[in-house]
C-alpha cells in the first residue's frame, strides 16, 4: 500500500503534467529563427562583401488557428526616419502596416523626402531644418525613399501585414519570438534581390513546440542602381549653398 506521502507526490505529478498538456495545448510561442547568408554580385568590391545584415523575414498568418492567437500592439506604432548629416538613419526601417513615420529633418539645411516607386508613393515637399513631416503606412509594400536635393541620400521602409517579422543582423541571425503555433507563409526580401529570386525563396511553414529553425536563407544581392529625382530626371551636380 501506497503510504500518503507517496500519494500526495504523485498527485502533485499529476498535476503538473496536466498543467503542462494544457498549456502545451493552448498553444504557447514559439521562437522562429534563421540565417541569412548574402553573397554580392556585380561590383568590383563583391568577393569583400562579408555582412549578412539587412534580409527581412516575416511570417503571414494562413490558418485560423495563428490568425486568431493574438498579436503584438505594433499595427499603430510611431516611428521614425530622421534626416542627419545628408542620411536617412536609419536606412532600413520594417514596420506593420498601420504605422506612421515621422521624417524630422535635423540638418541645418532643406530636404524633400519622396517616394515615387514600389511601395507607398508620397512627396513630402521642400521643408526646413527643425520641422517634421509624417507618413502613414497603410498598405504592404517596400518603399524605396530619396531626397529630391541631395541624391546621395536614401533608404527602405518595408511595410508588412503582420507583426511577426525580423531584420537580419551582419553575422546574418533572423529571431522573431512568440510566434503562435500553426502554418504561416514565408516571405524574404532584400536589397537588390529580384522580385522572382525572392518569391522561390518563400515557402509554407509550419510553427510549433518552443523553437523552430528555418535554416539558412540563401540571398544573392546586387549594388543598387543609379536613381532619378522626382521628377523622373538626372539630379544637377550644383546646388544652391543653402541646401
Amino acid at each position: 500500500m501506497l503510504s500518503g506521502k507517496t500519494l500526495r507526490g504523485l498527485s502533485l505529478c499529476l498535476v503538473m503534467w496536466n498543467t503542462l498538456h494544457i498549456l502545451h495545448a493552448s498553444g504557447q510561442p514559439t521562437e522562429v529563427m534563421a540565417e541569412a547568408k548574402v553573397r554580392l554580385t556585380g561590383t568590383e568590391n563583391a568577393s569583400k562583401h562579408s555582412s549578412n545584415e539587412g534580409v527581412v523575414l516575416w511570417l503571414i498568418p494562413v490558418d485560423a488557428s495563428a490568425s486568431t492567437a493574438g498579436s503584438p500592439a505594433s499595427a499603430k506604432e510611431h516611428l521614425q526616419l530622421a534626416q542627419k548629416n545628408k542620411q536617412f538613419v536609419p536606412h532600413l526601417l520594417v514596420v506593420q502596416v498601420g504605422s506612421v513615420i515621422d521624417f524630422p529633418n535635423l540638418d541645418p539645411f532643406f530636404h524633400n523626402v519622396f517616394s515615387y516607386f514600389n511601395g507607398k508613393r508620397f512627396d513630402l515637399g521642400l521643408y526646413e531644418s527643425g520641422s517634421s513631416r509624417s507618413v502613414h503606412f497603410d498598405r504592404p509594400g517596400v518603399s524605396y525613399i530619396f531626397c529630391n536635393i541631395h541624391p546621395e541620400m536614401s533608404a527602405v521602409v518595408v511595410s508588412v501585414p503582420t507583426p511577426y517579422f525580423a531584420v537580419s543582423s551582419p553575422a546574418g541571425s533572423l529571431i522573431i519570438r512568440d510566434v503562435p503555433p500553426g502554418a504561416y507563409a514565408m516571405h524574404v526580401w532584400a536589397v537588390g534581390s529580384s522580385d522572382s529570386n525572392l518569391a522561390a525563396i518563400g515557402r509554407r511553414v509550419s510553427v510549433s513546440g518552443n523553437s523552430i529553425d528555418l535554416g539558412t536563407i540563401a540571398i544573392e544581392e546586387s549594388a543598387p542602381a543609379a536613381h532619378k529625382n522626382k521628377f523622373g530626371e538626372d539630379y544637377e551636380e550644383k546646388r544652391p549653398a543653402a541646401y
